[in-house]
């Protein structure tokens, strides 16, 4: 049987991350003749060329696609073993990312069946889903945290986790308890999230539907700050209880009426490791029975 060797395939994987045989070979720290003879090695022994010449760039032949896709399943199972077997002997890491937007109090809740356990060292990320997703597929993130489902999510797994129900929520002294959601909403200040949430849409599908026209003071893309001018008496503002929980709590704001149809879902996305992190299945499974 013929036995691969894994560092003639570790030159190629580089070669063809580079798309260039000098800048490849600069970062393997070997000649550019040497590096070539790899790769006609493992040519040899695949039986296949893996690149053909385009001016000066090299490009992948319909084998070399074939063993690039081979290569980066290898190399990734590799650096999950590294990811895993590095803490051992040491407390443990969980390394979550969450969407800068997202609700710090869902993220609390989230984590708190993990929080202060002495085997165990939360890293806690934020940032853009974009950016999540990419520190997620290179083993750099063991779980990432966000409402609604991201856009070309292949070989992602997305885990539901909550959903909830939007409310219009304002602060004690504007005095809108008891109002309707007409009455609430048409010709009085809003305070709203960006067009890019989907909060967003529905609110402005149902105020449609409605027929009403509310006035939009404020549009902000972090919940955060929503709930904060809330309680500052801006305006109404459309958001998910767990959002203004402590505001609730401490009589700061106020629910004035539920908007039907509209809701907030909450998902962590990971992707199939070789070796997962056993505190992401635990905290998934906390959070589908609370």
């Amino acid at each position: 049987m013929s036995i691969l060797n894994f560092s003639h395939l570790r030159y190629f994987w580089e070669v063809a991350r580079e798309g260039n045989l000098t800048r490849a070979a600069a970062r393997l720290a070997i000649s550019q003749s040497a590096l070539s003879t790899q790769i006609r090695v493992l040519e040899e022994r695949l039986g296949h060329p893996l690149f053909e010449r385009t001016g000066r760039l090299l490009v992948l032949t319909e084998a070399g696609r074939i063993a690039l896709e081979h290569a980066n399943t290898i190399f990734a199972v590799g650096e999950d073993l590294v990811a895993t077997l590095r803490a051992e002997g040491r407390r443990h890491i969980l390394r979550v990312g969450a969407l800068a937007t997202l609700s710090r109090n869902f993220q609390i809740e989230f984590l708190k069946p993990c929080l202060g356990r002495p085997d165990l060292e939360i890293v806690l990320t934020s940032g853009s889903l974009p950016e999540l997703e990419a520190q997620l597929r290179s083993l750099d993130l063991d779980v990432v945290l966000c409402n609604g489902l991201p856009q070309g999510a292949s070989g992602i797994v997305v885990h539901p986790l909550a959903q909830q129900t939007i409310s219009l929520f304002a602060a004690p002294h504007l005095g809108y308890v008891g109002s309707s959601i007409g009455d609430a909403l048409n010709g009085q200040p809003v305070i709203l999230p960006t067009r890019a949430n989907n909060i967003r849409i529905e609110f402005d599908a149902l105020c449609q539907r409605l027929s009403v026209k509310p006035v939009i003071v404020a549009e902000v893309d972090d919940m955060a700050m929503l709930r904060l001018m809330a309680r500052e008496g801006i305006g109404i503002a459309p958001l998910p209880p767990i959002v203004v929980r402590d505001e609730l709590f401490a009589n700061a704001l106020v629910e004035v009426v539920p908007l039907p149809g509209i809701r907030e879902s909450f998902v962590a996305l990971t992707v199939k490791r070789q070796f997962p992190n056993r505190a992401v299945k635990e905290l998934i499974s906390a959070a589908w029975r609370a």
